[in-house]
């Protein structure tokens, strides 16, 4: 998760005060870098103070954050959220309302067809619902010739390992779908994304079968949280 710090300042003997938005320069408050940069340019604390809208949203954002973490933020009810000092119904009710919204977009989108050009748009499509799973998956991103999204299956859950995951039913969907390449996404829920020996065995086996059936294994991506690991861009399990 990025970090961003923000400095209380202290008056002699007066108690801290938090930094307010309107203390920053025009051009670094959220909602105005979210004008000019896009969304996309925002970490996520950011994104919730854009959100908030309050003069202390940006340390209320960090302290969401802290207090619940980016899964338990996403899992969190609107009376846990309300605990925070700051936050009432109203706010809490637009937090939930964000995340669920984003989840849906992300997940149910028919009449669109995304665009995989690199590894971080694959990642993107699924980090926000799987880096919340408290339980492993295993989900194929199904493409067309010209990487374009055609469905996204879940495979497995559980632990991934050799010994359980079966490369035919990777590609069972793949075949089914006519789909010209795949990749594979699985989550790591405890919040580390560095791949394992049995990631890099079920990389390796996937993208020799795949091979032989003339569907290309384009990734396999492990993400946790807000973080993600393309094998393809560190070698492992590609030839």
């Amino acid at each position: 998760m990025e970090q961003m710090t923000f400095p209380y300042t202290t008056g002699g003997k007066h108690p801290p005060q938090r930094l307010q938005v309107r203390a920053l320069p025009i051009a670094e408050r959220p909602t105005r870098r979210l004008q000019h940069n896009g969304a996309g340019a925002l970490s996520v604390a950011e994104l919730l103070a854009a959100l908030i809208q309050t003069p202390d949203a940006l340390i209320l954002s960090q302290e969401l954050l802290v207090r619940f973490g980016y899964r338990g933020l996403l899992n969190a009810s609107v009376s846990e959220l309300c605990a925070l000092h700051g936050i009432g119904p109203a706010r809490a009710a637009q937090i939930k309302a964000a995340l669920e919204l984003g989840k849906r977009l992300l997940v149910t989108s028919p009449e669109e067809k995304p665009q995989i050009r690199a590894p971080a748009d694959a990642a993107n499509l699924l980090m926000l619902e799987m880096g919340s799973l408290e339980q492993e998956q295993l989900r194929v991103v199904l493409l067309d010739t010209r990487n374009r999204v055609i469905a996204i299956r879940t495979v497995y859950v559980g632990s991934l390992n050799t010994a359980v995951v079966r490369v035919g039913e990777i590609f069972r969907q793949a075949i089914k779908a006519n789909a010209a390449a795949i990749i594979i996404v699985h989550n790591h829920p405890s919040g580390d994304p560095s791949p394992s020996p049995q990631d890099i065995a079920v990389t390796a086996q996937t993208v020799q079968a795949g091979q032989m059936l003339n569907i290309e294994v384009l990734d396999h991506l492990v993400v946790a949280g807000q973080r993600f690991v393309s094998l393809k861009e560190r070698g492992l399990g590609f030839a």
